[in-house]
């Protein structure tokens, strides 16, 4: 069940890496190369900080299968479709809002500290969207734009973490706490919400 939930989230960054290569005009190969890198720049990292050897998607044939069918058929479908409207942040926030779980999952197998998995889970999470918007050009990136994205990312992992804790299942914590991502990132999105900014000094001489 945790596998298939993981195919979910890298396809849904794949499909959002195609999408981000069709708003930047980039031609089919740049649409796969943003594709893969979106799908697992994020777990690489992950695996790389805890040295694992080999790298979880080098051995994974159904993973790669995955990214690349998305990806194609994401390219198919732009053919012959126009861009929804605000498609690039919902798939986003389904591939955010998974692929952070899982990372908190990783890191806690991996027997770190709490602190730690919770800096793993947001890194694995925001990883592929910060080196897909940097490929295509797209500065800052998503990351630096949405406060509540991060954010999200984090309130995600330390879910998991309480429900680890408190001896929840497996599948019934990780659809909690990807809910709670992708409920924080959509209501972001749709109701403008964001973190309370400190004043700068001249409007605080303002007021």
């Amino acid at each position: 069940m945790l596998h298939v939930l993981y195919l979910v989230g890298v396809a849904a960054f794949a499909a959002s890496g195609v999408l981000a290569a069709h708003r930047a005009n980039m031609d089919p190969f740049g649409g796969l190369v943003l594709a893969f890198a979106a799908g697992v720049s994020g777990g690489t990292l992950r695996d790389l900080i805890l040295d694992r050897d080999p790298l979880y998607w080098t051995q994974d044939w159904v993973l790669l299968t995955v990214i690349a069918s998305v990806g194609v058929s994401t390219m198919v479908y732009l053919r012959f479709r126009r861009l929804p409207h605000r498609a690039l942040l919902l798939v986003d926030a389904v591939g955010l809002a998974v692929v952070t779980v899982i990372g908190a999952r990783a890191a806690l197998e991996a027997e770190v500290t709490p602190l730690a998995v919770l800096i793993l889970a947001v890194m694995t999470g925001v990883t592929g969207e910060v080196v897909r918007d940097i490929l295509c050009g797209e500065l800052p990136p998503l990351l630096l734009r949405e406060e509540v994205y991060a954010t999200a990312a984090f309130a995600g992992a330390l879910c998991y973490l309480v429900l680890h804790w408190l001896e929840v299942a497996q599948t019934p914590a990780t659809i909690a706490s990807a809910g709670v991502v992708f409920a924080l990132r959509i209501a972001a999105m749709y109701f403008g919400l964001s973190l309370p900014r400190s004043r700068s000094h001249e409007q605080q001489e303002a007021g």
